[in-house]
């Protein structure tokens, strides 16, 4: 009961041992839900690969197409994949993902005073 009581306190949802069983077996829970925490290797196509880098580059979709030789609707399928397969969902995430990557360097440099 105590707990509960401090589960509902904080915001969250509460259900005994019971109906916790039978909503684990309705809905067992996604990757995306039960390894938040945990990164799995996401496999990029190389054009998936020259996409993202012209995005973090910050290359407009127009431009991305003219470099590469393709559509534009061809540069906004590559990004919608890429923000699927990477479960991002701008521009600026995707960015932090190519610099964390090592597919682009990032440009800021600190200086120590």
């Amino acid at each position: 009961m105590c707990e509960a009581i401090r589960q509902v306190q904080k915001g969250d949802k509460y259900f005994g041992p019971l109906i916790s069983k039978r909503l684990d077996r309705l809905n067992p829970p996604s990757a995306s839900r039960a390894g938040r925490h945990k990164k799995t290797a996401v496999q990029l196509t190389s054009r998936e690969m020259e996409v993202l880098q012209l995005i973090a580059e910050g290359k407009a979709n127009k431009q991305t197409a003219s470099e590469l030789g393709i559509g534009i609707k061809t540069v906004e399928k590559h990004r919608e994949h890429l923000m699927q397969k990477l479960d991002i969902h701008d521009t600026a995430g995707l960015t932090r993902y190519a610099i964390s990557a090592g597919i682009i360097e990032s440009s800021v440099q600190l200086t120590i005073v």
